[in-house]
């Protein structure tokens, strides 16, 4: 019997234009099978979320526009479960809505915020430390993350500094450290004490709200003077004539960073955020030349370290491919360097600029 003040909140609602192009604007990459497993990356992190928590406490937060296609992936979820944002205003004032409709619903609420685009291999030991934090916020006021143990000096991720002097499992947090330089990201990383963010929290809804009203007092007087309509029929109206007036914050920075009852538990599970090409290129089975292949039916000659998808089952020849991210999808195709994958953001402006925005 799974606890019923187990909650999850499950974040959905980005467009992952790192992804493009078969990730976009309309068809984001949460709702594509991008490992080529047969699950769609939202469904694989409801079900993984659901090995832990009722599947009817697991609230799924997107834009409005991913509506239909959040009840096509996840049919068994019923309307209460899905939290529309009528505007994008990053994750602070989405994550305070939610757990204030939660609050409302279960005052002894624990939740997990988790994003819909992570990769976990070991769901076992993820299940493991979240419970472990769930304990732990269910009789303490904390507001807890789960960090990543580092494996080389990554300079796409932030970066947690926790006390080393505690040998708990639970790390009191000393700081959260922007994106560094290669140079600093090996200090931190020889420092022994430092874990990559990966953007996964747990708290109790009365710790993250107490949180809200103490950090960011106008954003929750804005969400709080709802609160009588929450969970009612009156609630569309009032989200719908308030949501745009919050402020674009991300919840690091809303109450992360300011706040001093952060911990951290470094987790026991191989993780990637799937944000790029290479990224994914990097977590997939290679062929004998370091190839990643997803859907295509491929013929390769002197062709090595690249990353290549199409539609299921269509036939791709290469000859003379090194280390380039080769994507077709319907009216595009994209042959890119690997290297410089940070730039297709760039690139895809530039194609909806010239050729028009139903490119992107």
């Amino acid at each position: 019997m799974k606890n019923k003040n187990y909650y999850a909140i499950l974040m959905a609602g980005g467009v992952g234009s790192r992804f493009w192009p078969v990730s976009t604007q309309d068809f984001p990459k949460q709702f594509h099978d991008m490992l080529g497993t047969g699950d769609t990356l939202i469904q694989k992190t409801f079900n993984r979320l659901a090995q832990l928590i009722p599947e009817e406490n697991i609230f799924i937060l997107t834009n409005e526009r991913y509506n239909d296609l959040v009840f096509e992936q996840l049919p068994n979820v019923t309307k209460r479960q899905v939290v529309l944002e009528p505007a994008m205003r990053n994750t602070a004032p989405c994550i305070l809505y939610a757990a204030l409709k939660i609050q409302k619903e279960n005052k002894d609420a624990v939740m997990i915020v988790a994003p819909s685009d992570h990769w976990i291999e070991d769901e076992h030991a993820f299940t493991n430390n979240v419970k472990t934090a769930f304990d732990h916020c269910a009789s303490n006021d904390a507001l807890m993350t789960l960090g990543i143990t580092p494996t080389f000096p990554n300079t796409g991720y932030g970066y947690i500094e926790y006390d080393k002097s505690t040998t708990q499992d639970i790390k009191p947090v000393n700081q959260f450290r922007e994106k560094p330089d290669y140079e600093t990201a090996k200090s931190f990383i020889s420092q022994g004490n430092f874990l990559w963010n990966a953007g996964i929290f747990m708290w109790s809804a009365t710790s993250v709200i107490a949180a809200f009203k103490r950090n960011q007092p106008e954003l929750f007087q804005l969400f709080n003077s709802g609160y009588d309509v929450y969970n009612t029929e009156l609630e569309d109206n009032f989200i719908r004539g308030n949501y745009e007036k919050a402020e674009n914050i991300s919840v690091d920075y809303a109450l992360m960073e300011k706040s001093d009852n952060v911990y951290v538990i470094p987790a026991n599970f191989d993780w990637n955020d799937l944000g790029t090409w290479g990224s994914l290129y990097d977590k997939l089975e290679k062929d004998d030349a370091n190839n990643a292949v997803v859907n295509a039916k491929t013929l390769l000659e002197d062709t090595n370290g690249n990353m290549i998808r199409s539609k299921k089952d269509k036939v791709v020849v290469i000859d003379g491919l090194k280390d380039y991210i080769v994507v077709d999808k319907d009216e595009v195709l994209l042959i890119f360097p690997k290297a410089k994958e940070q730039d297709i953001k760039k690139v895809l402006q530039n194609v909806k600029a010239t050729f028009g925005e139903e490119y992107g």
